[in-house]
């Protein structure tokens, strides 16, 4: 597993981003480093932004691990750790001052992931839509001492989600985290307006 470096949208250039804050931007199932890179107006100036691709293709687009029912759970929990991992290698490649990271529906679960296995690493995480992935990962005992700031949002309507992963991931939180959760009404499987004011006024407090 590993990042293509030149896949990376980047919202400056790299003269521009020695001293400054990152956040990495983690697509879900199925798309691709562009597509969340449409929420940079909306997030605070300060982090330089970077867009990863998944690097496992999935039809169309790009995917962190298979849909569950792909492939065996226990192949999946190590498939979510290797593109954690990766992700985590492609960091060892940049500077900052602060890491930050969010994620969408797959990409939440991705983020999540990444606090599991080196929660010093990141200033705090936003989970859209997302979930976490597998019920018990080595890296929760430090979670429950280091409790980083997330912001979890999600839709009434979002149907994408399967209920048994929301209903764990609402459990699970509180006590790994220094938990901000947001429930939007009629939002489906999909980041509204609202939300994006909330993420932009979370990641402002963590900076």
């Amino acid at each position: 597993m590993r990042i293509d470096p030149d896949a990376v949208v980047w919202s400056a250039p790299e003269r521009e981003r020695a001293g400054r804050p990152l956040l990495v931007l983690l697509h879900g199932y199925g798309s691709h480093e562009g597509d969340l890179f449409g929420l940079a107006p909306g997030l605070p100036l300060s982090p330089v932004i970077a867009s990863l691709r998944a690097p496992l293709r999935s039809g169309p687009g790009y995917a962190w691990f298979p849909l569950s029912g792909e492939t065996p759970l226990d192949e999946v929990g190590e498939i979510v750790d290797d593109s954690a991992r990766a992700i985590l290698e492609w960091l060892d490649s940049t500077e900052s001052t602060s890491v930050g990271v969010l994620g969408f529906s797959q990409g939440g679960a991705m983020a999540l992931q990444l606090l599991r296995l080196a929660p010093a690493r990141f200033r705090y995480a936003v989970v859209l839509a997302g979930f976490v992935a597998g019920i018990a990962h080595p890296g929760d005992a430090a979670l429950l001492t280091a409790k980083p700031p997330v912001f979890w949002g999600r839709g009434t309507i979002d149907d994408r989600i399967p209920r048994p992963a929301i209903e764990w991931t609402a459990q699970w939180l509180p006590s790994h985290s220094t938990l901000t959760s947001r429930i939007y009404e009629d939002l489906g499987h999909g980041i509204s307006n609202a939300e994006l004011k909330d993420v932009n006024t979370f990641i402002s407090g963590a900076l």
